[in-house]
């Protein structure tokens, strides 16, 4: 009995000890590389109107990274999104479209005109991404 104690304490002590388990080395967070974008091209500048300013356009831009832009009335999400990024060369990574619709108003109580209805384009840009739209 003494014998099987002996073998017992001695396989207890034994023991294999666990494998030490590496964790993964963390890869060093490079920054994204800017993409580049080709060359904007004439009909870039045509789909891409003009930029819409406004208090609440502004507040969407500084907030959101949002730019509000009046667009060509027959331009699509696609056309919009590409000429943005040629143009701009940021990531656009959203594209909401507007059909503004015209009103017609008085002037002076007596006169009779009309707002005139245009397309807009709210783009989101991409994290980390900006543009100038005041550069001088």
């Amino acid at each position: 009995m003494a014998e099987e104690k002996v073998v017992e304490a001695v396989e207890t002590a034994e023991k294999p000890a666990k494998k030490a388990t590496r964790k993964p080395k963390a890869k060093k967070e490079e920054a994204p590389a800017k993409a580049s974008f080709p060359a904007p091209t004439a009909h870039d500048y045509e789909v891409i109107v003009a930029p819409l300013i406004t208090e609440k356009t502004m507040a969407l831009m500084q907030n959101a990274n949002k730019v509000t832009v009046k667009v060509a009335k027959n331009s699509n999400k696609v056309e919009i999104k590409e000429a943005f990024q040629r143009i701009f060369q940021v990531k656009v990574t959203d594209v909401k479209v507007v059909n503004q619709i015209a009103k017609t108003t008085t002037r002076g109580g007596r006169y009779k005109g009309t707002i005139a209805g245009f397309k807009k384009a709210v783009i989101t840009i991409a994290e980390g991404e900006a543009i100038d739209l005041f550069k001088e």
